[in-house]
């Protein structure tokens, strides 16, 4: 059993994540702005935000793995890149591995090419929120060598609005966008849940991106 953090555990991303954590038998904490609204047994709820000291505290403490599910939108846009920069020398000096779930943004088109935020058919009303997360990204590869981080890009097509089902299957890549024989990039919450549980097990991942989809 291991005992995750999950920063963001009311949103989309991070109550699938802590469903599949809870299923898989671990120890999770939740930590969010707004209390569920529908709480899974047998996990430790908090209300707070990344952005305060003794909240990120409260979740970190005696936590092995945090995973950041906190989205850079809204009123959030420009405040998620620092309070993730405090957590991570945070997480460094407790010992405890970062998982951060970024966007497909930060992606590369196909091996050797630009980053799909960059591409002229990226929505424009995602690219501020992509950037920032592009940014968290580079300052994990620049932070400190101590710290044990992965970044998570989920597949093009995720979130509620394509919720999809459980299928039990799914492929993980480095930072090249994943697509199926017609060019399509998807990943069902439930699926993408089961993944980082996947990989929080298997620790397989260490200082480096991985994307996961069909």
């Amino acid at each position: 059993m291991t005992r995750i953090a999950v920063i963001g555990g009311s949103g989309y991303a991070g109550r699938h994540i802590v469903e599949a954590a809870v299923v898989a038998g671990h120890d999770v904490v939740s930590l969010s702005r707004h209390e569920p609204a529908e709480q899974i047994g047998g996990v430790h709820y908090l209300l707070g935000t990344i952005e305060n000291a003794a909240d990120r505290g409260r979740a970190l403490a005696g936590a092995e793995v945090a995973i950041v599910a906190v989205s850079a939108r809204g009123d959030m846009l420009g405040r998620v890149r620092p309070a993730i920069a405090e957590l991570a020398a945070e997480a460094a000096e407790a010992g405890v591995r970062l998982g951060v779930i970024g966007g497909a943004g930060s992606l590369l088109e196909r091996a050797g090419g630009d980053l799909l935020l960059n591409s002229p058919d990226f929505s424009p009303e995602a690219k501020p929120e992509a950037t920032e997360m592009r940014d968290v990204l580079a300052d994990l590869r620049a932070g400190a060598p101590t710290l044990d981080w992965f970044y998570v890009s989920p597949a093009a097509t995720f979130g509620p609005w394509a919720a999809g089902e459980y299928t039990g299957d799914y492929r993980v890549g480095g930072d090249v966008l994943l697509t199926d024989d017609e060019g399509n990039s998807s990943i069902s919450g439930a699926d993408f849940g089961v993944a980082i549980v996947d990989e929080i097990e298997s620790g397989e991942h260490r200082r480096a991106q991985l994307t996961i989809a069909y």
